[in-house]
């Protein structure tokens, strides 16, 4: 067998991204440290391995460039992080007393733990601007390849709160609730659909900007 032939075909990973692939790697590693609720926090990687797994195959076919990957990773280490504490239990609170001397659901008048809105938020901000990328990458206009990368956020939203609902469905009342981290909000699902496709439409936004922007200053390419 012909092995470098075949490592030609397999590219690998450029320097930038395994480095910070190998930084996110570590500090996943380090949420396992006496972890306070393995089994739930194990239910939540298991959607962080195929995410992972899936942005390794993507960049071997197709490879993103750094900032998507950044962006991507970025995600999967927010959602890492509430993983660890079940999404309702994140001690946010606590970290911003010990920094700034505030508490941040006493500054808001918030009455539940906000860390999941967070990472909903985060899933908008990070995988918009990367579909936008990607479809612009495509040969696709602007404004269709921004109201795409909205929608396909908005789609994967709903389809992720569709299996939070299978899961309620399916799984005892405390392990539905532990995972799906309602805190008693009805409204939840709808929520966080909702502050999900709104930070794809502001890093959209900013990006197709940028782009409009850029090509105002410099020129459409010839």
């Amino acid at each position: 067998m012909d092995t470098g032939a075949y490592s030609a075909r397999v590219p690998t990973l450029p320097l930038a991204h395994r480095w910070t692939l190998g930084v996110f790697l570590l500090v996943v590693t380090a949420t396992w440290w006496h972890p306070p609720h393995p089994a739930e926090q194990a239910m939540h990687h298991s959607l962080t391995v195929v995410g992972l797994v899936a942005l390794l195959l993507v960049q071997r076919r197709q490879p993103l460039p750094y900032p998507s990957f950044l962006l991507i990773l970025i995600f999967l280490l927010v959602h890492s992080v509430a993983a660890r504490w079940m999404y309702s239990f994140v001690p946010y609170d606590d970290w911003t007393e010990q920094l700034f001397g505030v508490r941040l659901n006493e500054v808001f008048g918030w009455r539940r733990n906000n860390f999941d809105r967070l990472v909903h938020l985060s899933y908008g901000l990070c995988f918009g601007p990367v579909l936008f990328a990607r479809f612009r990458g495509a040969g696709r206009g602007v404004r269709w390849s921004a109201v795409a990368a909205v929608e396909v956020v908005l789609s994967t939203s709903a389809l992720y709160e569709l299996l939070e609902w299978a899961i309620a469905m399916t799984l005892s009342p405390g392990t539905a609730e532990a995972y799906n981290g309602q805190q008693g909000d009805v409204w939840d699902a709808q929520k966080d659909m909702a502050i999900a496709t709104a930070g794809a439409l502001v890093a959209v936004a900013v990006a197709s900007l940028r782009l409009l922007r850029r090509t105002v200053l410099v020129g459409p390419p010839l």
